[in-house]
């Protein structure tokens, strides 16, 4: 059995350094956490509790069978925006009567469940997930509809949620909704879109538009109940197919909807009894990443700590040796791995990764990106050597695999490399960071570099002075901007990742995902690349 070795000493000065500096990020993280869980803040918790209703995550809670985990996507979705911490919704993937489905629930405690931009870009995220992945979709709706003073940003591109809805059905990926309150307008559309949906004795709400809009309209007097309440939709539209008491009587009737789909998965998954766990201690995985991303680290002391039995067949190790390629499985599920050693990708690297990755589709493996680098090589003897042919043949198959990419983000993700390793443009089905990560264009210091180079030449051309003072004010200001914006709060706020997570949990997060994806085919491409430049 080829088990990989280790050469990581836990009570090294260094393994300390790297651990404490890793570990003062995730107290960053888990404040930025703590803010998205406290939903609209305490005053409206305790009005949202007065009512005698659950809060979102207390009804996923409920939904999901006991003891079992929920994975939560896109938790710090609009950080560092004008809008709540969270965008209003939660979603994730959990087991319902058995069944792997993705959930989505409106917190009604942040402007009463009303959706803003990047609540918008949050639910769509989830629907591709759910349609790319084959996963049944339970909406738990309490939303007055669109936040209106950003209706600008929501109305035209919110269509694709109801279209969203159709198209999975369409596909024949069961939907279900449940209303614990106000569905309004756009919102309606949702319990009405949906293959099946349960409303709630004297508290669901579902209409086009309220008593205030209809008499604004039509001059109509009407009121909740007559308008949209659950018995009159239960007994008189038709629009409410489960007709519940209460809360806790909706979410059971949704596990027995869950529980009559006669769902199956395309592949079952592997026999819990004969995974082995890593050799070595997965809390390890919080020293091994340097503070300085500068500093190299090898990607096969992550590897030896996530994959089953430390198990790992490397393909290619002598050649291309700044990319490490090879097979494992991973809680049973077999993966092709492809992660960055020493930050540059060169010639051999891209040529090496194109031939494995092509190799994955062939034999139907998910692919599994583990990030840590400065992007592709740059530099006349490269240029000449064909750089840019070899790496456009390493996106090339990366854009046009099929199999099931993953990626997480370890270290550094600069530049054309982020594409090559599968980044957010290239829709891998799930994408999450280490809070060590970092992703931009370049570096912060190369950036400014090159924008102070240009400037001083432009200034040359034109036969002006330069002043050196303003250059050095200019180029911290840039580099101050770059580092900021490259940090993975920064970006998963903006949900170009699905989460910021604990390196300790790659191992769970990884199966989770592996196993959303085999409710889907895994079938790769079979010779469907683009052309090749050789």
């Amino acid at each position: 059995m080829p088990t990989l070795p280790t050469t990581l000493d836990p009570t090294s000065p260094t393994y300390t350094t790297h651990r404490t500096t890793t570990l003062t990020k995730l107290d960053a993280l888990e404040e930025a956490h703590r803010t998205a869980l406290a939903g609209g803040g305490e005053k409206y918790l305790a009005r949202h509790r007065k009512r005698g209703k659950l809060l979102a995550r207390e009804r996923i809670e409920l939904l999901l069978d006991p003891d079992t985990p929920f994975l939560e996507l896109s938790p710090l979705a609009a950080w560092g925006s004008d809008y709540p911490v969270g965008a209003s919704m939660v979603t994730g993937i959990g087991v319902v009567e058995g069944v792997e489905c993705l959930i989505t629930a409106n917190d009604p405690t942040v402007r009463g469940g009303a959706s803003n931009p990047w609540t918008l870009k949050k639910a769509l995220r989830a629907n591709q997930i759910a349609y790319e992945n084959r996963l049944p979709c339970i909406s738990l709706v309490e939303s007055g509809g669109a936040d209106l003073p950003s209706q600008k940003e929501i109305f035209i591109p919110g269509g694709a949620l109801f279209r969203d809805i159709t198209r999975l059905s369409a596909a024949g990926i069961p939907t279900i909704a449940v209303v614990f309150g106000n569905s309004t307008a756009g919102g309606a559309y949702v319990p009405g879109m949906s293959d099946h949906t349960v409303m709630i004795s004297k508290q669901s709400k579902v209409f086009l538009g309220g008593p205030p809009l209809v008499k604004m309209a039509t001059g109509e007097e009407s009121d909740d109940e007559s308008l949209g309440g659950a018995e009159m939709h239960a007994r008189t539209s038709g629009l409410a197919d489960h007709y519940a008491v209460d809360e806790h009587d909706a979410l059971h009737q949704a596990r027995r909807i869950v529980s009559r789909l006669n769902w199956r998965k395309a592949h079952p998954d592997p026999d819990p009894a004969t995974v082995q766990e890593p050799l070595y201690d997965q809390e390890e995985l919080a020293g091994i990443v340097p503070g300085d991303l500068k500093t190299p680290f090898d990607p096969r002391e992550v590897i030896a700590r996530i994959v089953d039995a430390s198990d790992f067949d490397e393909f290619k190790p002598l050649y291309g040796t700044s990319l490490v390629t090879g097979w494992a499985t991973l809680h049973g599920y077999p993966v092709g791995i492809l992660a960055n050693a020493q930050g540059v990708l060169f010639s051999a690297e891209s040529q090496k990764a194109a031939q494995f990755i092509q190799l994955a589709n062939q034999r139907d493996i998910p692919l599994l990106f583990l990030h840590n680098t400065t992007g592709y090589m740059v530099g006349k003897e490269y240029e000449q050597g064909g750089i840019i042919k070899h790496g456009a043949m390493m996106i090339n198959a990366v854009a046009n695999s099929k199999v099931p990419h993953l990626s997480v983000l370890m270290g550094a993700s600069y530049g054309a490399g982020h594409y090559g390793m599968c980044g957010r443009a290239y829709d891998p089905r799930f994408l999450f960071a280490w809070p060590t990560a970092k992703s931009a264009v370049m570096g912060p210091q190369q950036l400014a570099g090159v924008l102070s180079i240009v400037a001083r030449a432009s200034a040359a051309a034109k036969g002006q002075p330069y002043d050196d003072e303003a250059d050095a004010g200019l180029r911290a200001m840039v580099e101050q901007q770059i580092e900021s914006e490259s940090l993975p709060m920064f970006l998963s706020g903006r949900l170009y990742d699905d989460g910021v997570i604990d390196p300790r949990d790659t191992r769970t997060v990884l199966g989770l995902c592996l196993s959303a994806v085999h409710t889907a085919p895994v079938e790769g491409v079979r010779g469907g690349f683009g052309v090749f430049r050789m």
